[in-house]
């Protein structure tokens, strides 16, 4: 039962990740119309325990991320295809409903993160990085390639990789953050 909610935990915290991004603000792009944005693919999220040197959860799946600026409707799936978890993002609420049917509910994607996960691990510039550029803030180590697109950064304690671009932002989405007592990874691979 332990292995579960842990299991759920991370799940939501993946969920949440993207909810944060969707809630950033409105970026002008040009290869982005202004309407919805969405993404579809596959996830990998592994926690390792420094402690004890080894991994301490590991989870993967599909996602679907659809985002209307107004709402935002991110599915977590398991290899499958079924639901493990859905984040709904408005202006006024975050909730996060796992498939058990329990839902947890906060007035925004912040306190939700904190709520599920009992500390915050600061995810809201992962809309940028999802298109390909970085937030407004501190950025350090920034790579770019021989056409001007962004590969690899620092930022909010992030060390994110980028690659294999399409007209919505990169296809392949890498972010390492290590903190004292475990390292947290997370890869998407866009499909569409």
């Amino acid at each position: 039962m332990k292995q579960f909610k842990r299991f759920f935990r991370y799940v939501g915290a993946l969920s949440l990740m993207g909810a944060l991004a969707a809630c950033a603000p409105a970026l002008k792009q040009p290869e982005q119309d202004e309407g919805t944005y969405s993404r579809a693919g596959r996830f990998a999220l592994t926690v390792w325990d420094k402690t004890v040197d080894r991994n301490k959860e590991a989870v993967q799946g599909g996602f679907l991320w659809f985002d209307t600026r107004q709402r935002l409707d991110l599915d977590l799936r398991n290899p499958l295809g079924s639901t493990l978890a859905r984040v709904s993002v408005t202006p006024d609420s975050a909730t996060l409903t796992h498939a058990d049917g329990s839902i947890v509910t906060a007035e925004n994607p912040d306190a939700l993160v904190a709520e599920v996960l009992g500390s915050e691990i600061p995810v809201s510039d992962l809309r940028y990085w999802l298109k390909g550029i970085v937030a407004p803030a501190n950025v350090e180590q920034e790579q770019r390639d021989a056409q001007g697109k962004l590969g690899s950064f620092i930022q909010a304690g992030w060390k994110v990789t980028l690659s294999d671009y399409d007209h919505k932002g990169p296809r392949k989405l890498g972010m390492v953050r290590n903190e004292p007592f475990q390292t947290i990874t997370v890869r998407l691979v866009i499909n569409e």
